[in-house]
């Protein structure tokens, strides 16, 4: 449990100019992990860098002990494919089925037979919770469904570490619990590391092992739900008990 995944070391993310900088964090296995923040923070500009998809501006990203920008292009390809990504916006392709959605990595980036494949898919469906919407299309599902299919993606390659923007965003509570055992349940059975970027306080309370929160540029709290919950910082007390009340 104390394996370290994923490092940041004095990392600074934006673009023109930073948003944060001077990063320090680790994500150990197993372990949910929340950034939080208010909006324009750079916590979703945090979760592309560590995530593979922008450079950052400075420090370094340390992705299963290897620097991930420090190689070449495609030992990165090699190395992100042990983690997995489950976008905002569901990024569904809307012409193909949930069953070769999910299947789509699998096709790309293995040599496995097809039953082999119809197997994994449908077993990660069923985990979801999708079991038998196999052949519908994005269109004809709700947008939990879709949630939970792009769930199902992200995890179809069995990753040790999966990144989520906003997974119970616009969702009404029924649903978003719904994603928020998903989680847990890819946590607890597959023993996946989870960074989650989420302004949803119930699903940060209901998952969460760990959350971090960053304003003005830098990360003012990093520790347990309970922990930041009695922080005396201004930015910190209003997410948690302004939401709250």
């Amino acid at each position: 449990m104390n394996e370290i995944v994923l490092e940041c070391r004095e990392l600074s993310v934006g673009y023109d100019k930073p948003v944060l900088e001077h990063v320090n964090l680790t994500f150990t296995a197993g372990e949910i992990v929340a950034l939080l923040g208010g909006s324009g923070c750079g916590k979703s500009t945090l979760l592309r860098t560590i995530s593979g998809l922008q450079e950052p501006l400075g420090g370094e990203v340390l992705l299963f002990g290897e620097s991930l920008y420090g190689l070449p292009e495609h030992e990165r390809g090699k190395l992100l494919r042990r983690a997995g990504m489950a976008f905002q916006q569901d990024a569904l392709f809307s012409s193909m089925t949930i069953e070769d959605n999910v299947a789509l990595p699998l096709r790309e980036l293995t040599r496995l037979p097809e039953a082999m494949i119809y197997e994994m898919v449908h077993m990660k469906l069923a985990i979801v919770g999708l079991a038998g919407l196999e052949r519908r299309l994005p269109s004809n599902l709700s947008g939990g469904q879709r949630k939970r299919a792009a769930l199902a993606r992200a995890s179809i390659l069995d990753p040790e570490l999966i990144f989520c923007d906003e997974p119970t965003a616009g969702l009404d509570p029924v649903v978003a619990a719904g994603i928020d055992e998903t989680l847990k349940k890819f946590r607890d059975v597959l023993g996946s590391t989870i960074v989650v970027v989420s302004h949803e306080l119930e699903s940060i309370r209901a998952t969460a092992d760990r959350a971090v929160m960053f304003a003005k540029g830098t990360i003012v709290a990093d520790g347990t739900i309970d922990e930041l919950a009695q922080s005396k910082d201004e930015s910190v007390f209003e997410f948690f008990h302004a939401r709250a009340g």
